[in-house]
């Protein structure tokens, strides 16, 4: 399913999901998460990233990220779609290895200065895996992603 799909309403099949509140407004929130070329400056597994095409308002849309996680290394690229008022952005999967399939999302909702933040994400491994330890890998995906957002929005 292509994020624009989720963005109408569409959900993704067996996802796995995480929670964070952030000491700082959606548009705060988003701006860190869209800056792509940024993010080996905080997110741990993310080694390069190259913005291969760009949106009308210049955000990335085609992003490759090179990846090193729980002792493997590969690379995959997404598709981005956002969500209007700084209110998220979900991706699709575009190629990459030993990765067959990324699908997921930010939703981002503003109250009194803060955001929570609930990643969703479903992953498909090149590698065989049973459900409970794809499971345990994309949730820790998520925590990582999550701690690392909150720490470089609170820190800027």
């Amino acid at each position: 399913m292509k994020p624009k799909d989720r963005a109408n309403g569409g959900a993704m099949a067996e996802r796995t999901e995480g929670k964070i509140t952030i000491a700082a407004d959606p548009s705060a929130v988003m701006a860190v998460i869209a800056d792509f070329d940024a993010y080996p400056q905080w997110a741990s597994s993310v080694k390069k990233v190259e913005v291969k095409g760009r949106d009308a308002d210049g955000r990335g849309q085609t992003v490759r990220f090179d990846v090193s996680l729980l002792g493997l290394s590969g690379w995959y690229e997404l598709t981005y779609a956002y969500l209007p008022d700084d209110a998220g952005v979900g991706w699709s999967f575009v190629d990459g290895s030993p990765i067959k399939n990324l699908e997921g999302e930010y939703a981002l909702t503003g109250t009194d200065g803060q955001t929570e933040v609930v990643y969703r994400a479903s992953v498909e491994p090149g590698i065989p895996m049973m459900g409970f330890m794809k499971r345990k890998m994309e949730q820790q995906v998520i925590d990582i992603a999550l701690k690392g957002l909150k720490k470089r929005v609170e820190s800027l």
